[in-house]
């Protein structure tokens, strides 16, 4: 067999039983929670920021990190509302290369699924605890978000993920926002299909059930760029581009119409100083057209304590708190721009 079956590991319920969230915990995600529901319903004018690292490499640095972000939060609560990103599975394109710390919560050490399983739980539970933020993470797996169900406050699905039905009917059995990214065609016709999917009820097999779901009424829109067919980054944050997202929600019968500008990748040709100015003309264009303004809830920012990326994983190279993923920008960088965007607002 080409398949081998290494070890069984726990479901959910027993992770969760074994590292359970306390009272406190569980009412800060309640409250978070219902504000940034309302963010997305209309009835809260803040504006969204899901900000942090590509990819959540180590404890001590992602709550390093997170610990910055939540003494900022403090001064701009009025108009921002932070959400962290602590995102614990990373895609590759060609399977190849760091996989994120659900893969290997050690990442200079092989693959180890269930000390990943445990480390992912812990890392969310700790952030709660030490910030007040819960936080986004990517659904790169459908049969792994029950895990983190009850710690996580939004949820990504990515460009390569968005066309699959599995990703679509598990967002439609969800309580908290889920982004679906447009694909890395650029196709906005996929990404509302994968909208319409996960607003609506399904009946599906799902870690082992016959279930049904209810439909997720807070499915949106994240533009992220495309990649032409000569592998050129195609941007889709631009004016036109959200007038034309905007006509395509006017067509569809969606609940809570909104978009999130995911200001790295392809819109910015992963050059992470790029996002400053990206989300600078964002805001333009929203103070520009009120239509605009209700449409576009927020913007997704890479960022971390050092900017860049490196390639050195573990050893006398590692710079502590530098992506090891895609490029990010610095922590001052990022401490400016937010400040600058609560200006604006």
């Amino acid at each position: 067999m080409s398949m081998h079956f290494e070890k069984k590991l726990p479901i959910p319920a027993e992770i969760k039983a074994g590292y359970p969230l306390s009272a406190d915990i569980r009412k800060i995600k309640l409250e978070r929670d219902a504000q940034i529901r309302e963010i997305f319903t209309g009835e809260s004018s803040r504006f969204l920021l899901i900000i942090g690292p590509c990819s959540a490499d180590r404890e001590d640095s992602v709550l390093e990190y997170l610990g910055l972000l939540s003494e900022v939060q403090e001064k701009i609560a009025d108009k921002i509302l932070i959400v962290p990103r602590i995102y614990t599975n990373k895609p590759r394109t060609t399977g190849k290369g760091y996989m994120g710390l659900l893969h290997q919560p050690d990442p200079a050490s092989k693959p180890d699924l269930l000390a990943g399983i445990i480390a992912i739980r812990e890392l969310h539970m700790r952030s709660i605890e030490q910030t007040g933020l819960t936080a986004a993470d990517e659904m790169l797996y459908p049969e792994n978000y029950r895990y983190l169900d009850d710690v996580l406050s939004y949820v990504a699905v990515g460009a390569r993920s968005v066309e699959d039905q599995h990703h679509r009917m598990t967002v439609s059995g969800m309580d908290v926002p889920a982004g679906m990214k447009n694909p890395t065609s650029g196709d906005l016709s996929v990404m509302f299909n994968s909208i319409i999917a996960a607003q609506a009820p399904h009946n599906f097999i799902y870690r082992g059930w016959d279930v049904t779901t209810d439909g997720n009424d807070l499915a949106h829109v994240v533009l992220r760029g495309s990649v032409n067919k000569h592998g050129n980054c195609l941007p889709n944050y631009h004016y036109e581009d959200l007038l034309l997202t905007a006509r395509l929600y006017e067509q569809h019968e969606l609940k809570n119409p909104a978009v999130i500008v995911d200001c790295n990748h392809a819109n910015s040709n992963k050059k992470a100083q790029e996002q400053i100015r990206i989300a600078s003309e964002v805001l333009h264009s929203r103070s520009c057209n009120p239509d605009l303004k209700n449409l576009v809830k927020g913007l997704m920012i890479e960022s971390y304590l050092v900017g860049g990326r490196q390639d050195a994983v573990g050893g006398p190279d590692h710079v502590y708190g530098q992506s090891i993923t895609d490029p990010c920008l610095g922590w001052e960088d990022t401490k400016d721009l937010i400040f600058s965007l609560y200006h604006r607002l």
